[in-house]
């Protein structure tokens, strides 16, 4: 959530970038709501001196033992203008906060100015895509032809976009899942396991809710969700918080299933493992000091990329542009693996820095000099982990149709090939 202050002191400015920003959003509203906040403020301090005054003179009438009662009369009518206009204020500050959940961030001074993933910038690359002597297939053939990918029981089970993982498949899923969590470890991230249903409240605190309920999966009857990624319970674990400055940054990894309805992504790379109603994730996230959020940013992103790097699969680094940038983030890196099948590249990871966006909606602050300050907090994937496998899938595919194992995996699988 944006600071009202900060949006009401720079509105132009705030205005300005939100523009840039994919979606409508009416700022003027908070701008006129906030000089009614003003005029309500200024009414209650204009009547609370007034009451002062009269007090005094009440305190003066008694102490020379004369009648007061029109002026305790008055006193009367003095606290429940101001309770009236209390309860007024209340209201304007709730119009005011309902607005604020449902605008974005302010994207970072240094994000490219766009309307689309077209206008995003490329800012590193990793190998070259391979260049095979054969038509290669897509990861959901490869899966199938090899029976450690079933769609179709999948869909008996539960229904379209889910996937059953056998034999061969199953443990490659677990094998990257762990490569995952001992890199991220090794680079000193703690490892947290989350439940993987949270409150209202901890929706709210990471922006989910209430701008994206519809892309939700709501329990019913028990107030609860089903994660859509392990950034909220991991984030939430210091909601109204005060961290201690010299523990900066904290650095937590966790692996989760993920849960998304995908509302409104028909027909978007819904076949095989791309967009799935479930899915797995190695997730990282930062708690920063608002002076090295940045360089927190470039870190946490290096830390995603080491995993692609060590499975040798071609990757690129793109700079979101303003019109691509997520709801609560100030820049984001997305990092694209290819895919042969496609020939494109594709996100299996976004690293992003929301700066106090989250912080101010979840209350996490840190303590300096005596003064409580808004964190700023960061996440990326690292990586998606369904995504990676199609990945491998693709890239490391043979022309008889076997995949060879990465060679980091290969502890991890006990074998060399799929056939």
């Amino acid at each position: 959530m944006l600071d009202l202050k900060r949006v009401c002191d720079n509105f132009d400015e705030v205005k300005t970038a939100i523009s840039n920003r994919s979606g409508n959003y009416n700022l003027d509203n908070i701008k006129e709501l906030n000089l009614k906040r003003r005029e309500i403020i200024m009414s209650v301090e204009n009547l609370k001196a007034q009451k002062n005054i009269t007090s005094e003179k009440i305190a003066a009438f008694k102490k020379n033992k004369q009648l007061c009662d029109d002026l305790i009369n008055s006193m009367k009518d003095e606290n429940e203008k101001i309770k009236k206009l209390d309860e007024e204020l209340a209201n304007v500050l709730e119009q005011m906060n309902a607005i604020l959940y449902n605008i974005p961030n302010v994207p970072s001074k240094t994000v490219p100015i766009g309307k689309s993933d077209a206008d995003n910038v490329v800012v590193r690359r990793f190998l070259e895509p391979i260049k095979f002597n054969f038509e290669p297939k897509a990861h959901w053939n490869i899966g199938e032809n090899l029976k450690i990918l079933d769609f179709a029981a999948a869909a008996k089970i539960s229904g379209a976009r889910f996937t059953v993982y056998r034999g061969l498949g199953a443990r490659l899923e677990r094998a990257i899942i762990n490569l995952m969590l001992d890199t991220h470890i090794q680079n000193g991230y703690t490892e947290i396991f989350p439940p993987y249903m949270v409150n209202r409240d901890s929706m709210i605190g990471t922006g989910q809710l209430p701008k994206f309920e519809e892309d939700m999966f709501a329990v019913k009857n028990t107030g609860y969700y089903l994660i859509p990624t392990a950034e909220v319970p991991v984030t939430n674990l210091h909601r109204n918080d005060i961290l201690d400055e010299k523990l900066l940054p904290i650095k937590y990894c966790a692996y989760t299933a993920c849960f998304r309805a995908e509302a409104g992504a028909a027909g978007r790379d819904t076949r095989g493992l791309i967009r799935q109603h479930q899915f797995n994730k190695v997730e990282l996230v930062k708690f920063s000091s608002p002076e090295t959020s940045y360089d927190e940013l470039e870190k946490l992103t290096n830390d995603a990329e080491r995993i692609l790097q060590l499975l040798k699969l071609p990757y690129r680094v793109s700079a979101l542009c303003t019109g691509d940038l997520g709801f609560s983030s100030a820049k984001t890196y997305d990092l694209e693996v290819y895919m042969p099948s496609y020939s494109r590249y594709v996100e299996i990871s976004s690293c992003s820095n929301f700066e106090d966006f989250q912080a101010r909606r979840a209350n996490i602050k840190f303590k300096r000099d005596g003064k409580n300050m808004l964190v700023h907090t960061l996440n990326g994937s690292g990586l998606a982990v369904g995504r990676t496998v199609a990945a491998i899938l693709e890239n490391y595919q043979h022309a008889d149709g076997s995949v060879a194992v990465p060679e980091v995996l290969v502890k991890y699988m006990s074998c060399s090939v799929i056939k």
